[in-house]
């Protein structure tokens, strides 16, 4: 009897359970179920819930079917969802005529949250019939993310060639987990299209054997519903060490009773920084075990006498030079003479100026680095001034000009510039400025404004109308600095970046900015740099004055950073150059590689000069200017090289020289430039010179190769084949001064915009317009918007996009499509540009 009464309370208990909280309970009845009828069977699920993830705010859906079934409801975490809250369809099953539910719910992130950390959000539906009850599979709701920072991320490696290279990357965590993939050189790698590669379940990238072609920056992509997450480029090279060919067979016995065989470090040749083959390349025995006896008059004989008699040539020659010192000292003229280690250094920057009147022939010296392979030691960030280094002037710059009228100039010939340059000479202030006119300019301007250029230097200073006040008349002139004579100091890693400029007279405030342009050599993007403009006060102090990139909406200074050229608005003229700083080893300079060697050449010596320039157009002029005294012709295309802030040297070599034609007296395998020398800028002429001799004076044509190349960097080869004997002429790569035009433009035949056209383009633009037809447009048009607050903080802002369009494309500036750029505008009337090409 008492079991019987647990019995029944048992199963009581067990009916309340499976039912429907009161507050879910169906409003509408069901009719009893006859015995045997389908509505008899425990209800199955046709639809289940299934695992959702919330992606952001975004709410997310379950939904569950289920027949037959009279109800169907939701329980999340153990609570019953309320009735409100369900979405129910009811319908027949076609194939079996049963009731079917379809019942859907939505949840939220908020629902989820409430619970996340203690434990999983998850939902099942329950289903009735007249049978029983049914549960579903549990569907789990979980928040989607991926989170920033990668686990593990892969890391740059050197591998020999066929050794295996293995890239580990553990992708952030993340819900749904991240999928990997691998990108290199910013290509997908699809490791089932190539065998010889594989990702393994941990997402490394493995290379079986590695190939030259497997050199790049591999990068890990992690991946999900939610984002997708780069890692740090990691940069793979493969590199081949070089080997030993076979040997030659012997040469015939010479007279001196010995011959040679000689081997190539070709099978491979050496590449991406490989070691280069390590023994002789040159063998020699004796070819007989008998004593040799040749005539005594032998051709051995004939070069000993010629070998001594150039010698005491030479003793001769250094006697005379001694003499003619002494001379000089003892008769009080300049012992100016350049010091010894002129002679003996292993790079030293070429100067083109002048000697004087004494030893000229010094300008024809060229470092001799044929003898050994220099290397730089030392701290690489040293910035102390040396012996070597020019001392740096204290005087002031040239002080402000008198308020009087002065002759208007419209060109600068040598001579009228040594006369400008001897009406200032007697201020203390000009001492610091070059005495003479070669990289000068200069003009009296008005309100009407112009132009001051150098030719084939790349730098111009614009001086827009309405810079100068009205009634006032200035003289400007426009200096380029040489190295030796102007040095600005250099802290940490800084590196000069640009031409030193002066524009002047310094301290005089224009009412409207003037624009200076100058070439710089930055490469790579601005996250790399960090640059800054340096100005030089009357104190001779330089002064960082703006840094580029986080300029003031208003200043006196602004640079518009562009890839070849900066554009520098100053309202105070002065002394200006670009200097910067890496960020990270991805920032790099241009150099600018050219190949000189003689117009003609006579003897059996013969040299091949390797520049290594800044890139910009002031240097290469000088350079081609040096090599034109000397007699030098350009061989070869110039070519462009990325010099990494890396640390490493640039190495320069010579490969591939018929040895049965030419020797090289370069007794190491290759030549080395220090990576500091290159990264300062502070010798802009650096060279390198391959000295080669022919083996018979009937050899005139040379065919090698030049290759040039920075360690674990970039690297360029020159592909030579010419007729030394030919007396080319010098091939000048600039553009002769004539056709360049004045280096002087006063007032409107300055600008390529018509005066009375740039009024009404100002007039038209500078008053806002709600619709957007105003000078916010026009610089859209020009790509000229990364500043518009600078723009926005000048009296007139048109004026300023428009002195920045001229300054950008003198002289070659196409008016017509300035003309389409602000008809696109839409404000202006259609007069406005019915200009004729007579006006244009």
């Amino acid at each position: 009897m008492a079991a019987a009464a647990l019995c029944r309370v048992l199963l009581a208990g067990s009916l309340l359970a499976s039912r429907p909280p009161a507050g879910a309970q169906q409003s509408a009845t069901v009719a009893n179920p006859m015995p045997g009828a389908a509505s008899d069977l425990l209800p199955h699920f046709q639809l289940e819930p299934q695992d959702v993830y919330i992606v952001k705010n975004k709410p997310v859906s379950l939904a569950c079917r289920a027949a037959p079934a009279t109800q169907i409801y939701f329980k999340c975490n153990g609570e019953w969802v309320h009735q409100g809250e369900h979405v129910t369809q009811r319908s027949t099953d076609p194939g079996t005529g049963l009731p079917l539910m379809d019942v859907r719910i939505d949840i939220s992130r908020q629902q989820v949250e409430r619970v996340f950390g203690l434990e999983e959000y998850w939902c099942q539906c329950v289903a009735w019939s007249a049978s029983g009850t049914t549960k579903s599979q549990k569907a789990f709701v979980r928040i989607a993310y991926l989170r920033k920072n990668f686990e593990e991320e892969p890391v740059g490696q050197e591998v020999s060639i066929e050794q295996t290279i293995v890239l580990r990357c553990q992708p952030p965590e993340g819900v749904p987990p991240a999928e990997v993939e691998w990108l290199r050189s910013e290509e997908l790698v699809d490791a089932a299209l190539d065998a010889n590669l594989q990702v393994t379940p941990e997402h490394s990238l493995v290379v079986q054997r590695a190939r030259l072609a497997d050199t790049g920056n591999y990068t890990c992509v992690a991946k999900n519903m939610v984002a997708r997450r780069r890692s740090a480029a990691a940069a793979v090279t493969v590199y081949v060490d070089g080997r030993w060919s076979g040997w030659s067979r012997w040469s015939l016995c010479a007279l001196d009773c010995t011959h040679w065989r000689s081997r190539e470090c070709s099978e491979p040749a050496p590449r991406n920084g490989g070691q280069e083959c390590q023994g002789a390349e040159l063998e020699t025995r004796n070819c007989t075990a008998e004593l040799c006896s040749h005539p005594a008059s032998g051709p051995e004989d004939v070069a000993l006498y010629v070998g001594l008699v150039a010698v005491a040539v030479c003793l001769v020659l250094l006697l005379l030079v001694v003499a003619l010192v002494c001379c000089r000292r003892k008769g009080g003229l300049d012992p100016d003479v350049p010091d010894s280690s002129v002679l003996t250094a292993a790079f030293q920057p070429v100067s083109s100026k002048a000697a004087k009147a004494g030893p000229s022939h010094l300008l024809t010296i060229q470092p001799d680095l044929s003898t050994a392979t220099m290397t730089y030691q030392g701290s690489l960030c040293s910035r102390q001034d040396g012996p070597g280094k020019f001392p740096l002037g204290n005087g002031h710059l040239l002080s402000p000009l008198g308020a009087g009228r002065h002759t208007l100039h419209h060109s600068a010939p040598a001579a009228e510039g040594l006369d400008f340059v001897s009406r200032f000479a007697a201020q203390s202030c000009f001492r610091s400025l070059p005495r003479g006119a070669a990289n000068m300019a200069y003009g009296t301007f008005n309100f009407l404004g112009g132009r001051l250029l150098i030719p084939n230097t790349g730098i111009s200073l614009l001086i827009p109308p309405d810079a100068i006040p009205r009634g006032k008349v200035y003289e400007v002139y426009l200096t380029l600095h040489k190295q030796e004579d102007v040095r600005v100091p250099l802290a940490g890693c800084q590196t000069l970046l640009s031409p030193i400029v002066s524009c002047g007279p310094p301290g005089v405030l224009l009412s409207r900015p003037a624009i200076l342009a100058l070439g710089h050599c930055v490469e790579a993007g601005a996250a790399h740099w960090s640059i800054r403009l340096k100005k030089q006060s009357c104190e001779g102090t330089w002064e960082e004055v703006l840094h580029v990139g986080e300029e003031p909406a208003s200043g006196l200074y602004y640079c518009q950073l562009e890839a070849q050229a900066a554009y520098i608005f100053t309202e105070q003229l002065g002394r200006f150059a670009l200097v910067g700083e890496s960020l990270s080893m991805a920032a790099a300079k241009r150099l600018n590689l050219l190949l000189f060697a003689p117009a003609s050449c006579s003897s059996l010596e013969y040299s091949v000069r390797v520049y290594c320039l800044r890139d910009t157009p002031d240097v290469l002029k000088e350079v081609m200017q040096l090599e034109k005294q000397l007699g030098g012709q350009l061989i070869g295309n110039p070519r462009v090289l990325h010099f990494k802030d890396s640390y490493h040297n640039l190495r320069l070599s010579i490969h591939d020289m018929p040895s049965s034609l030419w020797k090289s007296k370069l007794l190491a395998s290759y030549q080395e430039i220090p990576f500091y020398h290159l990264w300062s800028g502070l010798q802009p002429y650096l060279h390198c010179t391959f000295t080669l001799e022919r083996l018979s004076p009937a050899t005139c044509q040379l065919a090698c190769k030049i290759w040039v190349w920075q360690v674990e960097g970039d690297g360029q080869s020159f592909h030579l084949n010419f007729n030394i004997a030919k007396d080319t002429s010098f091939s000048d790569w600039l553009v002769p001064d004539s056709e360049v035009g004045s280096p002087a433009l006063v007032g409107p035949s300055a600008f390529k915009i018509p005066f009375l056209i740039r009024q009404k383009i100002v007039s038209s633009l500078d008053t806002p317009c709600a619709h957007g037809a105003d000078w916010r447009t026009l610089a859209q048009k020009l790509h000229l918007d990364s500043h518009v607050s600078f723009y926005a903080s000048k009296a007139s802002p048109t004026a300023m996009i428009l002195n920045l369009w001229e300054a950008r494309h003198f002289p070659s500036g196409n008016l017509l499509q300035l003309a389409a750029a602000v008809a696109e505008v839409g404000k202006q009337d259609s007069a406005l540009f019915a200009v004729s090409e007579a006006e244009c």
